[in-house]
């Protein structure tokens, strides 16, 4: 595997705002722990003040495939297409926006756009690596550029329900209707082919970058860009390990345990490998790594030393 790493003092984060807008992390105060990216969609780090509008796509068919949102929604997605020398190009790429945990975070959740279609802005900017303006964005201006939208709260892995609550937890599912959809549109003869993806997203892009990879003939050029998605496996200040019991519980109530990369799964506790730093290493495609050096979440929770270590031993 061709691994690629960026670090600086905030230049993760720095690349994840220009991508999403602002994220924050917001901690319930619910006993368990409910992390929640708020995206703006802004245009500030000097974008334009114009930017380039996308309406939403609904994918049709998906719910006959059981590819629907927590609260049984169409999953959707914004599409702008390429021209010229991008014709045949693609970057796609998976919204963030943390984790639902418990069937009580689930339902709160459904009743916002990070869990319905319903509730989903109409229209996004494009801003970023989505920008249309060569001058903002001189690699994929004029590329097929799609953001899919992240209603499922597993990263795109689960694939269970509780029909008591009327929670669908079907991430997997709306992973490869986004992505049949995107195929028949064009994508299948993509000359190359980017999948990209920021916080809940980027751990997504993780996860799947192989899949992604199979998707094209060999002949297509194929990448991930996983853009400050490195959650580590690490103690936090308490001296407990607060993600790893998070992601435990998201894994086990979504269902998402038989969706995780078997190379990860058939050696760890599958639990483990929700978190990218027990995955990458068994990606097969070119990964590239965009995370803070100092990431202002993660530094606040884990020991600085032991960031650090976790970070820098996999360079």
């Amino acid at each position: 595997m061709k691994l690629f790493w960026v670090f600086g003092g905030f230049m993760g984060l720095m690349f994840c705002r220009q991508t999403y807008g602002f994220a924050d992390w917001n901690v319930t105060q619910d006993e368990d722990l409910h992390f929640s990216e708020i995206n703006v969609f802004g245009f500030r780090n000097g974008f334009s003040s114009t930017p380039l509008m996308v309406g939403l796509t609904l994918i049709g068919g998906a719910a006959a495939t059981g590819a629907v949102c927590l609260d049984g929604t169409l999953p959707a997605y914004h599409i702008h297409r390429g021209y010229g020398s991008g014709a045949n190009s693609w970057l796609i790429d998976l919204e963030g926006g943390g984790w639902c945990d418990t069937i009580r975070n689930c339902i709160y959740r459904k009743k916002t756009r990070r869990g319905s279609s319903a509730y989903m802005e109409k229209q996004i900017p494009f801003t970023g690596i989505l920008s249309n303006k060569a001058s903002e964005n001189p690699d994929f201006f004029n590329w097929n550029r799609v953001k899919v939208r992240y209603c499922d709260g597993a990263s795109f892995a689960g694939d269970s329900e509780i029909k008591a609550a009327q929670l669908h937890f079907r991430g997997q599912h709306i992973w490869k209707a986004a992505m049949e959809d995107l195929m028949s549109k064009g994508m299948r003869y993509a000359n190359q082919a980017i999948l990209s993806g920021c916080s809940a997203g980027a751990v997504a892009t993780v996860l799947h970058c192989d899949e992604f990879r199979e998707m094209f003939p060999g002949t297509t050029r194929v990448k991930c860009l996983s853009d400050a998605g490195l959650f580590l496996d690490a103690f936090d200040v308490s001296g407990s390990r607060s993600l790893k019991n998070m992601f435990r519980r998201v894994v086990n109530l979504q269902g998402a345990k038989k969706n995780l990369p078997w190379t990860c799964s058939n050696r760890l506790n599958p639990n483990l490998c929700f978190f990218p730093q027990h995955v990458i290493a068994s990606v097969k495609t070119p990964l590239f790594l965009v995370n803070a050096a100092y990431d202002t979440w993660q530094v606040s929770s884990y020991p600085r030393h032991h960031f650090q270590l976790k970070v820098y031993m996999h360079k």
